[in-house]
């Protein structure tokens, strides 16, 4: 029984987009000692319950601590809920009601546990604001599904990099998005980084009112002037803030682009930008 689950649980995480997920909770939900009346004639030897539960508990909490997905990894903390194991959960929940997350120092599988937490909140998540966690690689990468879960995500001044910002759009990208507001003030995104968020843009699966990149130093717009230009990217899309970045000679293009009479974007400009 216990290989059998093991292996359950190890195909389940290969799968790219999650179709083996209901399957492995449905079976971990009937490996357990309450459930074993109905695989009566089934199984022949049922010895050893107790012992199979501890395997397989410890076998998914050291699944939680590798390199997963948001998505899987939230999936095996479904996993823990059907084999009655709230461990790592009530650890998270302790967190915040003291309101330590902000210094606390977390292994990757309580990242996950707070991610399924706040996911699975009564509470619709209107807002997202990163600078509550204690920043890293890891917080973000592990609540990338509470980002695009919630409707307003601030993750301004949280040291975001041009990689995570890679990471953070292509997430975006795999699956629709609830996020109608994205601030990313004071990151220094570069150039490469708004290259990935006006792909992003792009897609007409992502429905964003709202971007801030207020000082991400910045130097050239082109990439975003390009996707502007299409009506796609404008269906949604009414504010656009690049105010105290240091843009070259691809500014005038964006302003030139802003005031076609197709783009409903109003254009104000400072000394340092111009604010959109």
């Amino acid at each position: 029984m216990i290989d059998l689950l093991k292996t359950a649980v190890d195909k389940a995480l290969e799968s790219d987009n999650g179709h083996l997920d209901l399957f492995l909770r449905f079976l971990l939900g009937l490996s357990l000692q309450s459930n074993q009346r109905l695989l009566q004639g089934l199984l022949t030897q049922q010895d050893g319950n107790d012992q199979i539960k501890k395997e397989i508990v410890q076998y998914i909490k050291q699944k939680c601590e590798a390199n997963l997905s948001p998505e899987r990894s939230i999936n095996l903390f479904y996993c823990l809920n059907e084999l009655n194991d709230q461990t790592l959960v009530k650890d998270i929940q302790t967190h915040l009601s003291k309101g330590s997350l902000s210094s606390a120092d977390l292994s990757p599988a309580q990242w996950s546990a707070l991610a399924f937490v706040l996911l699975t909140s009564e509470e619709e998540l209107e807002e997202f604001e990163l600078q509550k966690f204690k920043k890293s690689d890891e917080c973000l990468i592990r609540l990338l599904a509470v980002i695009k879960t919630s409707k307003r995500a601030l993750l301004c001044n949280c040291s975001i990099t041009e990689k995570q910002c890679l990471i953070l759009t292509l997430a975006l990208k795999s699956n629709p998005s609830h996020l109608r507001e994205l601030n990313l003030t004071g990151n220094k995104l570069g150039d490469s980084g708004v290259k990935n968020l006006s792909d992003l843009l792009m897609n007409t699966q992502f429905k964003l009112e709202k971007l801030d990149l207020h000082y991400c130093g910045i130097t050239d717009v082109s990439s975003l002037t390009q996707s502007l230009t299409n009506t796609k990217a404008l269906q949604f899309l009414k504010e656009l803030d690049l105010s105290f970045n240091k843009i070259g000679d691809s500014k005038q293009q964006l302003i030139d682009v802003l005031r076609d009479s197709n783009c409903k974007l109003s254009v104000d400009r400072d000394d340092n930008c111009c604010i959109l």
